[in-house]
């Protein structure tokens, strides 16, 4: 009998956790696995607001699969399609060329996409804060408006580019403008006139930020928030953006070069493509992690809808990383149990909090139930950090960036990435043409004829 083929997509939390259970239940030889991803690192997106202020590097959060992954086989593409009546994964390999990918066994943990809104010049101006290459534009981008700025005279100018604007009040939203803030009031020592005119906002229509802290801790992050110099207004979003303006529902007009856009997420649109129940975009799945119907397929992370047992007040699982490296364990057993016709077993954890990290030594964590904040919460902070990240090297990394940085204070220079002009908005950088079930289930036949035609059954 052939060798089972399992295959994984995304090299997320969900992922890349994924493969290393598989690589550790199943024997050398016993399977063929394989990893689909745009990317060969493992980012740890909880710290990229740290890499967009420049308290860590960029390979401190990029880890390499391959340094990571020992028996597994790397696929360089996003997988646009999955046919699930012939078995394979269609790939937009990085040539813009499709490929299939057959598959015996399929997980499926492609992430999300930065949500995006029918606002007015939302997507040609808007900066995302969700990738990698993201985080280090948006640096160079924010320390250039700083330069740019104090080069001129004209005070309309000069205040067009000194405010900055930060539309969500989740973890991504709050972390990237504390810490972006810190960065420009490190940079106003290189440009004293500046201090008075360099401004950042918060705004989100939600009544409260960070509400998954609870009331006390969210009221406190509020506080810390303003005391930081960030203006924070909530119940309004934006109406309109422009290259010099940001409108409010609130009818404010905000002279401004940078709006940082970080509301929410949306599950990949890869699983529109097989054409079964979703919610709001997110693929049901039952408490097993199998898609109904589809027992050789499996779906975890922010694009699945897992039920949550061990919680009566949200029906399913929230789609966070702690989540996701939680469901990575249960699959990979029941993708083997699901080979030696074993039963499966059901996924079930109990929430262990959330950390939120404001740079400096501001933090603030719910672990257990129990409230930190100050010192305390730093601490505990960054250790989970470091705990959850996957890779001694990157490890190494975090701790000596943060080390260096405690004893000779940051840096403020630019890369240089954002020189050649606007860089693309969120919504180009993370655009990629989905297929509908349809056209997958087509295409996944067509390729996998071309592919007997030329190697052999």
């Amino acid at each position: 009998m052939s060798r089972p083929r399992i295959v994984v997509v995304g090299a997320g939390f969900g992922g890349l956790h994924t493969v290393r259970h598989l690589e550790r239940r199943i024997p050398n030889g016993a399977a063929d696995i394989a990893l689909v991803a745009p990317n060969d690192y493992m980012l740890y997106s909880p710290l990229l607001p740290q890499v967009a202020s420049g308290l860590l590097t960029p390979q401190s959060v990029a880890m390499s699969v391959h340094r990571l992954m020992k028996k597994t086989r790397f696929v360089p593409g996003y997988a646009v399609g999955v046919d699930t009546q012939d078995h394979t994964v269609v790939v937009r390999r990085p040539t813009g060329e499709l490929a299939p990918v057959p598959y015996d066994r399929l997980v499926l943990a492609p992430g999300g996409l930065t949500r995006e809104f029918d606002i007015p010049g939302l997507t040609e101006h808007a900066y995302g804060a969700k990738t990698l290459a993201e985080a280090v534009l948006l640096r160079d981008h924010v320390l250039g408006q700083l330069e740019l700025a104090n080069d001129s005279k004209d005070p309309i100018e000069r205040e067009e580019r000194c405010r900055f604007v930060v539309v969500g009040g989740g973890y991504t939203g709050v972390e990237t403008a504390a810490s972006l803030m810190r960065l420009c009031q490190e940079a106003a020592h290189l440009y004293p006139e500046l201090r008075s005119v360099i401004r950042w906002h918060l705004v989100d229509i939600a009544p409260k930020v960070l509400p998954e802290l609870g009331d006390r801790l969210g009221r406190k992050a509020l506080n810390l928030l303003r005391n930081l110099g960030i203006e924070v207004k909530l119940k309004v979003t934006v109406r309109e953006v422009t290259a010099d303006k940001v409108v409010l529902t609130d009818g404010r007009a905000l002279p401004c070069r940078t709006l940082i856009w970080t509301a929410g997420v949306s599950p990949s649109p890869l699983m529109e493509t097989l054409g079964k129940p979703t919610m709001r975009g997110r693929l049901e799945v039952g408490a097993d992690l199998s898609v109904p119907g589809e027992p050789d397929v499996f779906a975890i992370g922010d694009a699945a809808a897992v039920p949550n047992l061990s919680s009566a007040e949200s029906a399913y699982c929230p789609p966070t990383a702690q989540y996701a490296s939680r469901q990575a364990a249960t699959v990979a057993q029941n993708v083997v149990n699901s080979i030696l016709g074993r039963p499966l077993r059901e996924f079930k954890h109990k929430d262990m909090g959330l950390v939120v990290d404001l740079s400096g030594s501001d933090a603030l964590a719910r672990i257990m139930q129990f409230d930190l904040s100050g010192l305390p919460a730093l601490g505990v902070t960054r250790g989970y950090h470091v705990m959850s990240v996957p890779s001694t090297t990157a490890r190494a990394r975090i701790i000596a960036n943060w080390g260096i940085r405690a004893v000779t204070g940051g840096e403020v220079a630019r890369m240089g990435f954002a020189d050649e002009g606007r860089p693309s908005s969120f919504v180009a950088n993370e655009k990629v043409d989905y297929l509908d079930a349809e056209s997958a289930r087509k295409a996944g036949a067509r390729l996998r004829e071309n592919e007997e035609d030329r190697y052999g059954d």
